[in-house]
């Protein structure tokens, strides 16, 4: 996805992965799960084990400090388009974008990408995996 933060509405946009917050009684794979099924419309989607895990201090609409942690699972579907049906209205203000990516074209990206190093975590995770 690529948008901007609510804290900052009229920077340049970034590309980031999905994902939002765990609600209670969700695991973190649950979390994973209906985030995707609600940013993308995608089900049925296998969350594979954490691939890794971070954090970082964001600042709300408000200008304050918010601790983010972040854990990253590599996630596999079907594939089709992504749908916006299932955003909030946060979403739908500070999202620009969407689309998919193959690793060579986000490795190829000028804009910024966030986690960092994204394309090089994605094909270090994926060779080990092969």
């Amino acid at each position: 996805m690529k948008g901007r933060l609510p804290s900052d509405p009229g920077a340049p946009g970034a590309w980031f992965t999905l994902g939002g917050g765990v609600e209670a009684g969700e695991s973190l794979k649950q979390a994973a799960r209906r985030e995707v099924a609600e940013e993308t419309g995608f089900q049925g989607v296998e969350i594979g084990q954490a691939a890794w895990r971070g954090e970082q201090i964001l600042h709300d609409g408000k200008g304050r400090p918010v601790l983010f942690r972040e854990t990253y699972f590599v996630a596999r579907c079907a594939g089709d388009e992504p749908s916006r049906a299932g955003w909030q209205a946060l979403e739908r203000e500070f999202v620009d974008d969407m689309r998919w990516w193959t690793l060579s074209d986000l490795a190829a990206c000028a804009e910024p990408v966030f986690p960092h190093g994204l394309a090089e975590r994605l094909a270090d995770f994926l060779a080990e995996r092969a």
